[in-house]
C-alpha cells in the first residue's frame, strides 16, 4: 500500500489504546470511514484502485474478514465498484436514466463524458415456445432472434441486455455489429417506436448474470422488462438488468 495508506493503521492503533469513543467503533467501520475520507478529499479519485483485502489485512494487521466486510459494504453503498478478477475501484457518481424514456445506453454514457463499450455474449435464432410466442405476439414454432449484450461504462459493466426481436420487423438484426451500434439504436432507426410497455422491479441476479456483471449473488439489481411496438407489430421484448449499486432510475415532471 502507498505511504498515505498507513494512516488507517495509525488511527487503528490510536483507537485501540483509548477507552470508549473510537475504541467502541468496529474496525471495519474505521476502515470504511478512512476510505471514504480519501475519496471525499480527492486523494483517491474516481477509478482509483482501492487496496485489496489481502493488502489491507497484511498492512493493517487485521483479518481478511474485517477487510472483506469493509469493502463489501462500501460496494453495496455505491462508494466503490468491485470487478471480479480486477479488484476494487473508486466509483463515479451513480449513473442514472430517465424512467419513462427509451434511451440508447451508448448516448447516455457518452453524455456523461464516459466511454461505452459492448460485449456480445449471445446472438442466435430460437424457436418460440408458448411463453415467448405470447410475449412477441407471434405463432408458436416460428423463430425469433435472441441477443445478450453486456454494456460497459469506462470498462465497468452497468447493464446486461437480454433481448428477443421479431424477424418480420428486423430481418437483418443478427447481421449487425453490436459493438459499433446498439440494438436500441438499430431497431429505433428501422422501426420507429409507436408504443411502449415497461415494468420495473427489484430482483436478485441469477448466477450467470452475476458472472457477467462482476457482482455478488446478494447484490440487489434493477430489472426493466420492456416491449416496444412499431405501428401494430411488436418489435422487441427485452430484459435490462442493472446492478443497484451502480445505477438508478429517475423521473421529473
Amino acid at each position: 500500500m502507498a505511504e498515505g495508506d498507513r494512516t488507517i493503521e495509525a488511527e487503528g492503533r490510536t483507537a485501540a489504546g483509548q477507552t470508549g469513543g473510537a475504541r467502541d467503533i468496529p474496525l471495519y467501520e474505521r476502515l470504511k470511514a478512512d476510505i471514504k475520507k480519501r475519496i471525499e478529499t480527492g486523494e483517491w479519485p474516481p477509478h482509483h484502485r482501492v487496496p485489496s483485502e489481502n493488502e489491507i489485512a497484511e498492512t493493517l494487521n487485521v483479518s481478511r474478514m474485517t477487510a472483506n466486510r469493509a469493502l463489501r459494504e462500501l460496494a453495496s453503498e455505491g462508494v466503490i465498484v468491485r470487478v471480479q478478477g480486477r479488484g476494487s475501484f473508486v466509483a463515479t457518481k451513480k449513473r442514472s436514466a430517465p424512467f419513462m424514456g427509451v434511451r440508447n445506453i451508448a448516448d447516455e454514457i457518452n453524455e456523461r463524458g464516459a466511454i461505452h463499450t459492448a460485449q456480445v455474449i449471445l446472438a442466435q435464432t430460437e424457436v418460440c415456445g408458448h411463453e415467448l410466442a405470447e410475449a412477441m405476439n407471434i405463432e408458436v414454432g416460428l423463430s425469433a432472434f435472441h441477443s445478450v449484450i453486456l454494456h460497459h461504462e469506462d470498462e465497468v459493466p452497468i447493464q446486461l441486455e437480454d433481448r428477443f426481436v421479431n424477424p418480420a420487423v428486423a430481418p437483418d438484426y443478427l447481421g449487425q455489429d453490436f459493438q459499433a451500434i446498439t440494438p436500441n439504436a438499430y431497431l429505433t432507426r428501422i422501426a420507429p417506436i409507436s408504443h411502449t410497455e415497461q415494468f420495473v422491479e427489484a430482483v436478485l441476479p441469477q448466477p450467470w448474470e452475476c458472472k457477467h456483471l462482476s457482482i455478488a449473488r446478494s447484490e440487489p439489481c434493477l430489472l426493466i422488462r420492456r416491449r416496444t411496438w412499431s405501428a401494430d407489430r411488436i418489435v422487441t421484448s427485452v430484459r435490462l438488468l442493472y446492478p443497484g449499486s451502480r445505477y438508478r432510475l429517475e423521473s421529473s415532471s
